[in-house]
This record gives C-alpha cells, sequence and structure tokens, in this order.
C-alpha cells in the first residue's frame, strides 16, 4: 500500500514538471479581429451620436421656460398678498385698496401701526414683469368683493390673477 502511495505522488510530481515547462493552450476560444479591423465601424459611431441626440432634444423640449416659471411664481405670490390684504381689510373694518406701479405696486388703507409686511411690499421679486392694464383693485371690508382681475406680464407671456368676488384670487394661464 505504501509503494502505490509512493507512486502515485511520484506521478503527481511528474505531471506538475511536464505542465510546467509544457506551453498550455487556452480551451476557450478569444474573439480575434481580422488585420486591420480596430475599433468602431461608422456606423455604430452614427447610430450612438443619433441616439444621444434624441435623448438631448427629450430633455430640452420638458425643460419648462424660465420665464413662464418667473411669471407663475410671481402670480401666485400676488394672489397671497391679495387674499391677506383682503382679510386684513375684512378684520380691521377698513377699505383697503390695490394699487400697479412703474415699480411694482402698493397697497393703501392698511393701517400703517401694524406689524403687517404689506406696508412694506411693493416690488416685484423678478425684474421685468408688469400689468398690462392699470387698475386699482377694492379689497373689502365687505366679505362680497366685485369680480377683479389682474393680467401680469413678462416679454411676451401673460398670465391672470382673478377672483369672482368670492373665492380667494387664483391664477389662470391666458392662451395665445
Amino acid at each position: 500500500m505504501i509503494n502505490i502511495q509512493k507512486f502515485s505522488i511520484a506521478f503527481y510530481l511528474a505531471q506538475l514538471q511536464r505542465l510546467k515547462y509544457q506551453k498550455l493552450k487556452p480551451t476557450y476560444r478569444t474573439f480575434q479581429p481580422k488585420k486591420g479591423q480596430n475599433g468602431f465601424t461608422l456606423l455604430e459611431l452614427m447610430v450612438v451620436v443619433a441616439i444621444i441626440a434624441i435623448a438631448s432634444v427629450g430633455v430640452a423640449i420638458s425643460l419648462p421656460n424660465q420665464d413662464s416659471v418667473k411669471l407663475e411664481r410671481e402670480a401666485q405670490r400676488l394672489a397671497s398678498l391679495l387674499d391677506s390684504a383682503r382679510a386684513q381689510s375684512r378684520a380691521s373694518g377698513l377699505l383697503v385698496k390695490w394699487r400697479s406701479t412703474e415699480q411694482g405696486f402698493k397697497f393703501e388703507g392698511l393701517l400703517k401701526n401694524s406689524k403687517s409686511e404689506l406696508n412694506n411690499l411693493s416690488y416685484w421679486t423678478d425684474e421685468g414683469i408688469s400689468v398690462v392694464e392699470q387698475k386699482v383693485l377694492v379689497l373689502g371690508p365687505e366679505p362680497i368683493i366685485a369680480k377683479q382681475k389682474i393680467i401680469l406680464q413678462l416679454q411676451d407671456q401673460k398670465i391672470e390673477v382673478a377672483t369672482d368676488g368670492l373665492h380667494p384670487f387664483k391664477v389662470s394661464s391666458i392662451q395665445p
């Protein structure tokens, strides 16, 4: 039994020695390009460029226009300010008016000594915003006021801030 083990170990060591000096060829096939075939074909590159161009157009279309975002934000701000002034008018019993000016707007009739921020706000947050028609809005003190609207403009885009007199001011876009 010992001789068989010695023979097995000796045979195994001989096999290792032979493998050491012998070049082994891989048993799997590797991709070998033909002579002169390096890189990508022109068609493959054109397909990749076309895919990137289509993706860029999709992203560019989905981005909103910055002017419309500014105008929407300013209209929402104005609607909130008008509703706040309307609530203060009802609470104080004083007649409060909103008037557009060249630099922005102003509220008239609010209590001077109140801690209301409406006394200090009189400007648009973004330059270029204007009111299409110079108007004076009466915001109270009655709970139901007349139907009123203001149209804001930034370059060629317009948006409307309006109330039916019973509900709060709402912002709605104007379709050209």
